[in-house]
């Protein structure tokens, strides 16, 4: 596999997660569903996951970058799985609304363990190749690595106008911001 082919799979990955994270905003705004700390915590695994495959992008594929997106990818596993466990008891609930009958935690699973299975097959593709190119970034690498930077910066300033300074609170109702600081 070429260098300019894993660049290419790596800026899909990017743009992938890109569009997950930007489908949570829709989610959040369209129904008025606040982030969970738990789901704040699943994003962090998908802002690293992201960070992970833009490195490889602007880089070149280098596997301590790929351990970033696998460290990222468990992280954010582990913290789906812990709320998928938490609404698995019977009369506990579920958090969110469903999409095509999972609800937005679960689909975060199953992509974080599809993305460690992506990149455990990349890895093993491309295990001879040096996929550091010379070549300069085109603007088509340089959009999807300022969307994913956009959706980041999103992710920054709309935690922090529902939790605030303080703690986030465990089912949040509105923006920290909005209600004169009630955190």
């Amino acid at each position: 596999m070429t260098a300019s082919r894993i660049r290419l799979l790596n800026a899909l990955g990017l743009l992938g997660i890109s569009l997950i994270l930007y489908i949570g905003f829709a989610i959040e705004f369209l129904y008025d569903e606040l982030p969970c700390p738990l789901c704040l915590l699943q994003r962090v695994g998908f802002v690293f996951v992201m960070i992970g495959f833009m490195l490889n992008v602007m880089q070149g594929a280098k596997p301590i970058n790929y351990g970033v997106v696998l460290v990222g990818a468990l992280f954010g596993a582990t913290m789906s799985l812990r709320q998928i466990a938490m609404h698995a008891i019977p009369g506990t609930g579920a958090y969110g609304s469903p999409i095509f009958g999972y609800h937005f935690y679960t689909w975060a699973f199953i992509i974080f363990v599809a993305t460690i299975f992506g990149v455990a097959v990349l890895l093993l593709l491309t295990r001879d190749v040096i996929a550091i190119s010379d070549e300069p970034l085109s603007g088509f690498y340089k959009l999807i690595c300022w969307i994913a930077m956009v959706i980041v910066g999103f992710l920054v300033v709309m935690t922090f106008i529902e939790c605030g300074p303080w703690e986030c609170p465990g089912d949040p109702v509105n923006y920290w911001l909005f209600h004169q600081g009630g955190g």
